[in-house]
């Protein structure tokens, strides 16, 4: 099955929307299959965000996410990357659609509450850099067949 990483940056745990986000990641009908808090260290500010650190504004990126703790959760569920990408809305939040995320929630490019995986390739190097395997949970979701038709049932088994 599909599995994506996303965190909960230092912004959106300051101003308590923690559980606002994982409702609507759980009301959605993704299962939540790893969670933790972690304090990212400078060098793992710098590994995750490696593909921008020559941007201008990266040195506030890496001190922001190095300053306090953030929330790191491993979803899984049919195209679960495209979908947690969709929820999030646009990057920079005051372009974000309504509905979204960023869209109700934010303002700024930089501080927009939340990350997701933008590809399989990517989900997968992310949810190593914060997960052991053995953090990582399977178990039947109960509320399965009222989530998923059963063609999409077959295709979650078969990936």
């Amino acid at each position: 099955m599909e599995k994506t990483l996303v965190i909960i940056k230092p912004d959106a745990i300051q101003r308590a929307l923690v559980g606002e986000i994982i409702s609507r990641l759980e009301k959605k009908g993704l299962q939540l299959v790893a969670t933790k808090m972690v304090k990212m260290s400078g060098d793992m500010v710098n590994q995750h965000y490696s593909h921008i650190k020559k941007i201008p504004t990266y040195p506030d990126l890496k001190q922001f996410m190095s300053s306090e703790p953030l929330l790191a959760m491993c979803w899984q569920g049919l195209e679960v990357i495209n979908t947690v990408r969709k929820l999030c809305g646009q990057t920079k939040s005051r372009d974000a659609e309504p509905g979204t995320i960023r869209g109700d929630f934010g303002m700024s490019i930089q501080r927009n509450l939340i990350h997701a995986s933008d590809s399989i390739e990517t989900a997968k190097k992310e949810i190593n850099q914060f997960f052991d395997r053995n953090e990582i949970f399977e178990y039947s979701q109960k509320n399965f067949n009222s989530i998923y038709s059963r063609f999409e049932q077959e295709q979650l088994r078969k990936s």
